[in-house]
């Protein structure tokens, strides 16, 4: 029971941190005419931090059983 509570409180800290770094003030800091590697920059951090939040869910699920 303990370890359920453990992962969803988890859970809920990855939500809270995905929700701060989607949120827009953060993101209109990364929406600026820049390119890495051939991309920009607000697409590329984007895709980053959703890549980011899914495997850190993956890991925190993953590691219940």
């Amino acid at each position: 029971m303990r370890r359920a509570i453990l992962t969803s409180q988890r859970l809920l800290a990855v939500f809270l941190a995905g929700m701060l770094l989607l949120f827009s003030p953060i993101v209109s800091l990364f929406d600026r005419p820049e390119f890495w590697f051939g991309i920009p920059l607000i697409y590329l951090y984007l895709l980053t931090v959703w890549a980011v939040l899914i495997l850190a869910m993956a890991l925190i699920i993953g590691s219940q059983k």
